[in-house]
């Protein structure tokens, strides 16, 4: 049986371990084995400046597709199966749209004389004005939309898998909707709350568009970082080990959000 786990096992290793192999050697050789690249990481204040950044804005992404994922989801788990099938249709509608689109779209709906800013000094009056853009909220907002649909898949599996008799029993012992939501639907849905953070936080780790559209200065993320020593500085060494510990940072939150999951939130399931 094993040959036919060979295809995908050479794929693996000529398309992703052969490449990651290179970058490893690329970040510690320049062109004799050194750690100057990781030492200018750790030292150097604009790379702390930036790996916080990263952190701060996937975080705070993460956070605020969960808060508006986890209704719209819920609401969809509440839906008969026919409407259920339509409406998680809508929610996949931004896939059919390339990353760099919708964040061009951003700046049409959060620019100064964008949708946003025109309706509020419609309503507010002339010198009503939101900073929306190029700033931290832009990039938050933006990254919040790509993300919205991996969250929303990964909370409706988990209100899906749930067995519904637990609730009808909760009825019949006189617990009220939101008695039942407290303590059974949210408990048990809390695999797939994981689950989608997980997946979000490592899908904004590695951000690139988004951020250099939406963004400003102060909102660099690693990704950006990699990309201006590639085609500006031409400091291949420094990107490679900036590309290392982006995939280090991602691989050691896997691990952790995963052990936190089995731990704690798994054993809801």
């Amino acid at each position: 049986m094993i040959i036919f786990v060979l295809p995908i096992a050479a794929f693996f290793v000529v398309f992703f371990l052969l490449p990651l192999g290179m970058v490893v050697l690329a970040s510690l050789f320049d062109p004799v084995l050194t750690g100057s690249n990781y030492q200018e990481l750790f030292t150097s204040l604009l790379y702390v400046r930036v790996l916080r950044s990263t952190l701060e804005i996937s975080g705070l992404s993460t956070i605020m597709t969960l808060l508006i994922a986890y209704p719209v989801a819920y609401h969809l788990y509440k839906q008969p199966p026919r409407r259920r099938t339509m409406l998680m249709t809508l929610v996949l509608l931004p896939f059919w749209t390339s990353i760099l689109v919708k964040s061009f779209a951003f700046t049409v709906l959060l620019g100064q004389d964008g949708v946003i800013n025109t309706i509020a000094r419609a309503l507010f009056g002339p010198e009503t004005g939101l900073k929306l853009l190029f700033n931290r909220p832009g990039v938050i907002i933006g990254m919040a939309h790509y993300l919205l649909p991996f969250m929303i898949f990964a909370i409706l599996t988990s209100l899906m898998a749930q067995n519904p008799d637990l609730r009808r029993a909760a009825e019949v012992m006189g617990a009220g909707r939101l008695k039942i939501f407290r303590s059974i639907t949210l408990p048990l849905s809390l695999p797939g709350v994981g689950a989608g953070c997980l997946i979000c936080i490592v899908l904004s780790l590695g951000m690139f568009v988004t951020p250099a559209l939406l963004g400003g200065p102060k909102d660099m993320m690693l990704a950006n970082l990699v990309e201006m020593h590639i085609r500006q500085t031409l400091d291949w060494g420094l990107a490679a080990a900036l590309t290392v510990m982006l995939i280090v940072m991602t691989a050691a939150l896997s691990a952790l959000i995963s052990r936190i999951r089995g731990g704690g939130l798994g054993t809801h399931g």
